[in-house]
């Protein structure tokens, strides 16, 4: 019978371990260590420290920052196991450099570095664009709606959260009576009194301390106790509490080049400020003036005039579809049946006969349709024919020629036509082959990267509260996406020089086996 070597998988080991050999090229990490070492200015960071003279000698913000941008490449989001993986993970370890920072160190460092983050976020895109990894020709801008460290039930307008003060004052009110009627104990009771005073006295503390938000239209818009600056949202996951996480992504390699996250769930009034931030990134970036000529493809979020206009005025070739694209696309047209019209076998224009002489026109009957001078209907210049009330309501062909519930017919001849507006050119661009193939990429370039982002790297819930801070967190996030996009080419470069290599003395070999020499 065959004998195997015994094992063990409780027994430990001491093992040597050599931190430079943990990080292997053409990983994530090594490229995140690469570019914080090599072509990242971190000295914005020190002027936070005053500790030259006196004071404890601090973590440098080189370190922090490897170990916060590993682990949320790692899926690691909350700080307590940020410094469990620094403590027992052998790849952190050798970022951290046998250094071992606290939860409460590594959570300041991410919410106190708002500007330094957005340097750092520009940093990576130069990287990029010597890397030759942004093409600066089309551009996707799309939102991605992820919940925030704040709860649903705290959320309402002013009076909805005084009704449920009032509830919770009237529960309160109930449990004591029960109390006292019945033989409950004393720890429980006072143990669930205590959770409602604290709710009561959350809730009333807000009131007195905020004002009602407001919103564009001047109605009322649901505060959040718990961060007032996120927002009920709509989702594909149903209604959240949340921020919009908005990104402006590259075609060419789905580099982010502009990032903000807003608490907010209506994305049409963004595309100007989402524009301008990626325009000031791509001039530092890669030299970029401005993105006249480029192409922005946005989702039907962003479709108005204002916006449509703004993109006219910028040179920019826009395509936003409107929110009916899809019913006059004839690819989609068994999805979405036509409604019959009733118009459809109604008498039309060319079924009238014009007489020059009388300036009227002969309906089908007989009748005389009189001329009613020039007018203006929705914006068209032209001239209005209308027929007698009389004639119309005793006419054997009226189930012909008017509409339901018409009382006459009449013809309105266009002689100007109204001028198209930006939102009416966009619809006639979209609709056609060469706009319908152009926005059929959007869903190509950036939804990518917010899968990565949610579902790779784990950010389903934003850990921090207010947009400041959030706004760093979705930052961080998308550094992390870019430079895994840096890591993914360094390795594919590293894998076809290995392969040149190896063609080139393959050949060799040949060639002195050939020859005998």
């Amino acid at each position: 019978m065959a004998r195997f070597k015994e094992t063990n998988k409780r027994q430990g080991q001491f093992i040597p371990v050599i931190f430079e050999e943990q990080i292997l090229p053409g990983t994530i990490e090594h490229a995140i260590c690469d570019i914080i070492d090599n072509h990242i200015d971190t000295s914005g960071f020190n002027i936070k420290y005053n500790n030259d003279i006196t004071g404890a000698p601090a973590y440098p913000p080189k370190i922090l920052l490897k170990i916060i941008l590993v682990c949320y490449a790692k899926g690691i989001l909350h700080s307590r196991p940020m410094e469990h993986a620094v403590a027992t993970n052998i790849q952190l370890m050798a970022i951290a450099e046998g250094l071992s920072p606290d939860h409460s160190t590594l959570a300041a460092f991410v919410s106190s570095n708002v500007e330094q983050i957005n340097k750092i976020f520009v940093d990576v895109l130069i990287r990029c664009a010597q890397l030759n990894l942004i093409g600066g020709e089309i551009f996707a801008l799309d939102g991605c709606k992820i919940s925030s460290n704040a709860a649903k039930e705290y959320s309402g307008t002013f009076s909805e959260l005084k009704k449920k003060k009032e509830k919770l004052e009237k529960m309160l009110k109930h449990l004591i009576d029960q109390h006292i009627s019945s033989d409950t104990t004393q720890q429980d009771v006072e143990s669930r009194k205590k959770k409602y005073e604290e709710k009561i006295k959350k809730i009333d503390a807000f009131l007195n301390s905020h004002e009602p938000k407001q919103g564009s239209r001047g109605r009322e818009l649901k505060s959040n106790i718990t961060d007032n600056e996120s927002a009920k949202m709509q989702s594909s996951r149903g209604v959240i509490q949340g921020y919009n996480g908005v990104a402006v992504v590259d075609a060419k390699s789905q580099i982010v080049v502009a990032a903000e996250a807003f608490g907010q769930g209506q994305e049409g009034g963004l595309l100007k400020g989402m524009v301008e931030q990626a325009e000031m990134n791509l001039k530092e970036a890669s030299k970029k003036e401005n993105m006249a000529g480029s192409v922005v493809i946005a989702d039907t979020n962003y479709f108005s005039e204002d916006n449509i206009a703004y993109c006219e005025d910028k040179k920019i070739d826009a395509y936003i579809p409107d929110q009916y694209f899809r019913k006059r696309d004839p690819r989609f047209q068994k999805d979405y049946p036509r409604r019959k019209d009733a118009r459809k076998n109604l008498y039309s224009q060319k079924d009238f006969i014009f007489n020059e002489e009388s300036n009227c026109f002969i309906c089908p009957s007989g009748k005389q349709l009189m001329y009613d001078g020039e007018k203006t209907i929705r914006g068209y210049k032209g001239r209005r024919y209308i027929a007698k009330e009389n004639e119309c309501h005793f006419c054997h062909l009226q189930s012909l020629c008017l509409k339901k519930n018409a009382k006459k017919r009449h013809l309105f001849i266009v002689s100007v036509p109204k001028p198209k507006t930006y939102s009416q050119k966009m619809i006639d661009k979209i609709d056609t082959p060469q706009g319908r193939e152009m926005y059929s990429r959007r869903m190509g370039i950036v939804e990518p990267v917010f899968a990565n982002i949610t579902v790779h790297k784990g950010l389903q819930r934003f850990t921090l509260r207010t947009k400041k801070k959030v706004n760093v967190q979705w930052l961080l996030y998308c550094i992390v996406h870019n430079i895994g996009k840096i890591a993914r080419f360094l390795l594919s470069f590293i894998k076809n020089m290995i392969f040149k290599q190896v063609v080139s003395h393959s050949f060799v070999y040949t060639d002195k086996k050939s020859y005998g020499t």
